[in-house]
């Protein structure tokens, strides 16, 4: 009984053998493993292709929208900026005209009325004739010459026209060389401060308001 049992089996084993390839060669029943997820999903690599097209496409677009407009603007026409020339005299006075004024010039041994502001060369403010808070104006006057005058606003104020402004760097040796020339406040207060910074160059922002001669 074993033997034919045997047979039989052996029998089946090699039918199956020949319809089955798998039992023929064994390499061609090994299953293929996909190297990477790429390649499982072929389909999901062309969507995020397609998707990362369509960004780069839409922020490319976006840059030459943003472009667009500054490119096809027209061009202002460049203006250069009004400059104010500074004139150094040979005393050291440094002149600039802010407003040049009309009418006559005041010359040397006239009389004018002006109103100015006097600060320190770094910008601290020591006495003026117009007051900071309210605008009213104490005008001075003042002749044009070297014994009443501080030699260097005297070299401002000459050549000045009524309605003119000037501001005006002056130093030492042709300011307040003693305590008896003009201009000089009448208030203790400002009178001190002015004072106490004789020796040091000196800032003038002056208007020529009227030559009275």
């Amino acid at each position: 009984m074993a033997a034919p049992q045997f047979q039989a089996t052996l029998r089946f084993r090699r039918f199956f053998a020949s319809q089955s390839p798998c039992f023929k060669d064994t390499e061609q029943c090994k299953i293929a493993v996909p190297k990477s997820s790429d390649e499982r999903m072929p389909s999901l690599n062309v969507k995020r292709l397609l998707r990362r097209s369509v960004l780069q496409f839409v922020g490319l677009s976006s840059i030459f929208i943003s472009i667009r407009p500054v490119l096809c603007a027209p061009m202002q026409e460049m203006r250069e900026p009004d400059v104010i020339r500074t004139l150094k005299l040979d005393s050291g006075v440094r002149i600039q005209d802010v407003v040049e004024g009309e009418g006559p010039e005041a010359r040397e041994g006239d009389i004018v009325e002006i109103n100015y502001v006097c600060r320190r060369s770094n910008g601290y403010f020591v006495h003026s004739t117009v007051d900071q808070f309210s605008g009213e104006s104490a005008p001075v006057i003042l002749p044009l010459d070297d014994k009443q005058i501080i030699e260097g606003l005297k070299e401002v104020l000459i050549g000045m026209k009524p309605g003119g402004k000037r501001r005006a760097l002056i130093p030492p040796s042709v300011g307040y060389i003693n305590e008896n020339l003009q201009p000089v406040p009448e208030e203790f207060g400002p009178r001190r401060s002015l004072m106490s910074h004789l020796k040091e160059p000196l800032i003038f922002e002056v208007q020529l308001l009227k030559v009275l001669s």
